[in-house]
């Protein structure tokens, strides 16, 4: 019976399932399984929603029956002050000057709109913190406003700020003169082992600090600035704002990663650094000699192949130009000038890949033909005389080389004193007997240092000369002549003994001084425009080739009825070689009423050789004449032709004036022959022009110091004394270098522990007793810019002595207080907000903020390095390659370029500068010592700290 009864069920149900099935489709199952999830699933909803009601009703109802009832003003007040809009009152004065405020108002602004609004607002719409925000910032500034007024900023930028670069020069010198000492080549070009010998050298300047963690490790760079910034907020905030950590924080992140982090990237990227130098100077004009020496100079093949590519770019575009008449020529012209260029840079690529680079100076003293320069020409100036030195002291005769310059400057000082002598002996004054004392002391004063038995060492002249030369010292008053017999014999000895002169032209000493000299050129890169080369014959400005008798018999009245102007310019090209030439139509009243005209065809080279000889024989008209400057670079541009017509022709003019004719009548012959129609007979050449530049600003500067020792109101006495004491003070710094080059040691100095070399540059200061702080310290940058300490002590000082000299003579003792001038007005409000400006507009063009601007192409780059070395070699004046010499000048500028093309040394400099900024900003607090501690990362500190200690162990 049970059996039968399941077996119904199991029936009927699978019937039922098979009829569910059927009806409903295989799917049903889970239909039904899903409807009943749906239906438990809202039902436990409604209970937790029904259960939360009546749980807030029930906690309602708690809270009334516990509390007093809420009083209904309070209510309403609280409903008015939700309503109710705050007005946002900023003070907007932060320095106290309208003209600062504005733009940094400006500048707050766009930095919190695009730096903290822009996600602010996704999270909240309530301004209390971003009025906080832009309160606790003005604090800040204000902090800092009153701070910086409070400092003195004349130390800071004239003796801080130029020590810290001059400091960081004399590192990098270092590193590349320690590179130069590796045997590998790789290892010479690597920047890695640059950077190496860079730090090295920092931290034994240094000793306690090195920057070289902060500088090459990113992750340490931001813990750097995030601490320095924590240190920067407890100085500029109030203490209720930099106790709040939220803000605190908040403050530092955007300071470091936002600002500073930003800025200091933008500061040392090399590529950033040469377009701001391009655009510092981007009112000097192009210089193609100075173009042409970098292409020769460069050790880079990717700046040659940049340029090059440049090259091949505009010779496409001038070749596709249709062009006729004279713009045709002047296409050629430039078509020409480019494929000199490329033919350059091709050459310069081939030497460099093969390996076969050698030094130019080697290769001219081996193969080249050198030019000579007389003795009589080195012997007074200051570059030539160095090498001519060193040279007698590598020969042991540098005794009668400083015997001759000891009596040069005798004589001049003799013949000054003995000339005011005689003025007051004029105006019955009578202090004859007592410069008479002082000559003869003086001259004593010579012979016992160089010609007495006790001499040593001795100059080697003959005895009867010496003997007679003391004779006149003991019976007769002493004259600035006194020893002119014993110096001509022993210039003649130096002139003509094969040891000395003669030897001295095939001495690599000899090549150095030409390049020096800027005289060491390959005829391939002549200029165009300065006729053909000529050998030097043996005067530094030539000779005048043709006399008197030569010229055209012309008189003062034929001359003053003479005119000319230059009618016409035009474009030659004779054999390769692209000039201007001149049309100059001249016109000639004649006696009997008739008139002549000619006309005359001159190059500029024919007017510099002109200009040459007539202020050669008349030294007057070199104030009142003046010849227009040539232009090496696009010198056949249309413009500048005209524009150099126009100067010509004013030249002309004042030449043909009547009045310059009477004052100058010999001038007569000259002017007919440089106006008559015939080819114009040149009496110098190209080397003669350049010798030209080589000895007449020396001449120059003669004559201007010769006038300024005239012009000084001292006492007879006073300047005798002076004149005796300089000579013996002479005598005993002559003594010193012969000794030093007898015996090949220095003379015994106490010294510290640490020389000049491992200390900063600054530390010289205290050697000099010269108050004028400014000026020593930039004749220190100087040093270090062109390595001056290579050169001998007695030239070096020479140096020194005549730019002192220059920058007195042009500012007296002024200086100071024109360098405190410029400080007060680079510093004034006007200036700052003009900062401010530029930043604001740099950031935020038109008030949007600027874009990261894309990584410039290499090509772009190489090219901008190339323009950037070339402006930078523009500038330099001539006046400092005649002083200091143009290959040191060139090396000088070169090295100052190459410290700036490595990225993680241009961080180290403007963390120096900024640490100098904050220890001068807050001088009472402990900046110095902070920095030791943030530094003290860096394993390089530990290890030198560990050498010392090592090394003072041994000394005990």
């Amino acid at each position: 019976m049970f059996a039968e009864a399941s077996l119904s069920v199991w029936g009927w149900g699978g019937l039922g399932v098979v009829l569910f099935l059927i009806t409903f489709g295989p799917f049903a199952i889970f239909y039904l399984a899903f409807y009943i999830v749906c239906f438990v699933g809202g039902g436990f909803a409604v209970t937790l929603l029904f259960g939360k009601t009546n749980s807030e009703k029930h906690l309602e109802r708690c809270e009334h029956s516990y509390l007093a009832a809420t009083p209904s003003g309070i209510l309403k007040t609280l409903d008015e002050m939700r309503l109710e809009i705050k007005p946002i009152k900023i003070d907007r004065r932060l320095t106290g000057s309208s003209f600062i405020d504005e733009p940094l108002q400006q500048v707050i602004q766009f930095a919190l709109r695009d730096y903290i609004q822009y996600w602010y607002y996704t999270l909240s719409e309530d301004e209390s913190f971003l009025l906080e925000i832009r309160q606790t910032v003005q604090n800040a500034l204000v902090q800092f406003s009153t701070r910086s007024k409070e400092v003195d900023w004349q130390p800071y930028f004239t003796t801080r700020l130029v020590d810290d670069f001059a400091t960081h020069l004399r590192v990098f010198r270092k590193a590349q003169e320690r590179l130069t000492e590796r045997d590998d080549p790789k290892q010479r070009e690597s920047s890695e082992e640059l950077l190496e010998s860079f730090f090295e050298a920092e931290v034994e300047m240094e000793r306690k600090i090195c920057r070289d963690v902060v500088c090459t490790s990113p992750k340490d760079e931001e813990g750097f600035l995030r601490d320095l910034c924590e240190v920067l907020l407890y100085l500029l905030l109030p203490p209720g704002d930099f106790h709040n950590k939220n803000m605190r924080y908040f403050l530092r992140e955007v300071l470091a990663r936002g600002v500073l982090l930003p800025l200091i990237n933008q500061l040392s990227d090399p590529d950033y650094l040469n377009q701001l130098v391009i655009w510092m100077i981007r009112d000097s004009s192009c210089n193609y000699e100075a173009f042409m020496t970098i292409l020769k100079l460069t050790d880079k093949i990717t700046e040659l192949e940049a340029v090059k590519d440049k090259v091949l770019e505009e010779l496409q575009y001038l070749r596709s130009l249709d062009t006729a008449g004279d713009d045709i020529n002047m296409i050629k012209n430039q078509i020409n000038s480019l494929l000199f260029v490329k033919k350059v840079c091709e050459t310069r690529i081939q030497r460099l890949q093969s390996g076969k680079e050698v030094d130019a100076m080697k290769l001219a003293a081996n193969f080249g033909k050198l030019c000579i320069i007389p003795l009589e020409h080195i012997l007074v100036h200051n570059i030539a005389l160095q090498f001519f030195m060193d040279y007698m002291q590598q020969m042991g005769a540098q005794a009668d080389l400083f015997f001759w310059l000891t009596v040069e400057g005798y004589r001049v000082t003799a013949q000054q004193q003995l000339e005011v002598m005689q003025g007051w002996q004029r105006d019955g004054k009578k202090q004859g007997s007592q410069t008479k004392g002082l000559l003869k002391a003086a001259a004593l004063g010579v012979f016992e240092q160089y010609l007495s038995d006790k001499a040593s060492p001795r100059v080697q002249v003959d005895e009867a000369s010496i003997l007679k030369l003391g004779e006149k010292l003991n019976k007769e008053d002493p004259t600035p002549e006194i020893f002119d017999d014993i110096q001509r014999k022993v210039y003649d000895k130096m002139l003509r003994d094969e040891r000395y002169y003669p030897s001295f032209k095939q001495h690599p000493l000899y090549v150095r001084m030409l390049a020096e000299l800027d005289m060491l050129k390959e005829p391939s890169y002549r200029g165009s425009d300065d006729g053909d080369g000529e050998s030097f014959n043996g005067s530094p400005t030539g000779s005048i080739n043709l006399s008197l008798d030569d010229l055209t018999n012309a008189t003062a009245d034929e001359i003053l009825s003479l005119n000319a102007y230059i009618s016409d310019t035009g474009v030659c090209n004779d054999h390769g070689k692209t000039y201007a030439l001149y049309a100059i139509t001249v016109f000639r009243k004649n006696a009997d009423g008739s008139e002549d005209t000619w006309k005359t065809y001159r190059r500029y080279s024919d007017f510099h050789d002109f200009h040459m000889r007539i202020t050669e024989q008349f030294e007057n008209l070199t104030t009142i004449l003046k010849l227009p400057g040539k232009k090496t670079f696009n010198n056949m541009d249309r413009d500048f032709l005209e524009k150099r017509k126009k100067d010509l022709n004013a030249y002309l003019q004042l030449l043909l004036n009547p009045e310059m004719v009477k004052a100058c009548p010999s001038l007569t012959p000259y002017i007919y022959d440089f106006l008559e129609n015939k080819a114009y007979s040149k009496g110098k050449g190209d080397f003669a022009r350049k010798m030209d530049t080589f000895v007449n600003p020396l001449r120059s500067s003669m004559r201007n110091v010769s006038n300024a020792v005239k012009s000084f109101p001292d006492s007879l006495a006073e300047g005798m004394n002076k004149m005796s004491d300089n000579v013996g003070r002479m005598g005993e710094r002559l003594g010193q270098d012969i000794k030093q080059g007898i015996f090949k040691m220095p003379p015994y100095n106490p010294k510290a522990d640490f020389g000049p070399e491992h200390c900063r540059v600054s530390a010289q200061l205290d050697d000099n007793v010269d108050d004028n702080i400014p000026l020593r310290v930039m004749l220190l940058l100087m040093d270090e810019i062109f390595d001056l300490k290579e050169r001998n002590q007695w030239l070096r000082r020479n140096i020194k002595n005549l730019l002192q000299q220059l920058i007195r003579a042009t500012y007296g003792d002024t200086i100071n207080r024109k360098i405190v001038d410029h400080v007060d007005f680079m510093t004034s409000p006007e200036q700052v907000a003009d900062y401010v400006k530029k930043f604001r507009d740099s950031y935020w063009p038109n008030g949007i903020l600027a874009e990261n601007a894309p990584r410039r192409d290499k090509s772009i780059r190489m090219r901008t390095r190339v323009a950037a070395k070339t402006s930078l070699l523009g500038i330099m004046p001539d006046e400092l390659k005649h002083i200091i010499g143009a290959e040191t000048t060139r090396k000088g500028i070169l090295r100052v370029f190459d410290m700036f093309q490595h990225q993680q040394l241009n961080r180290r400099l403007v963390y120096v500068l900024l640490e100098g900024f904050l220890e001068t900003m807050f001088p009472q607090c402990k900046f110095p010592e902070l920095f030791v501690k943030l530094h003290s990362r860096s394993p390089r500190t530990r290890r030198y700290s560990q050498r010392q200690l090592k090394s003072s162990s041994l000394k005990r």
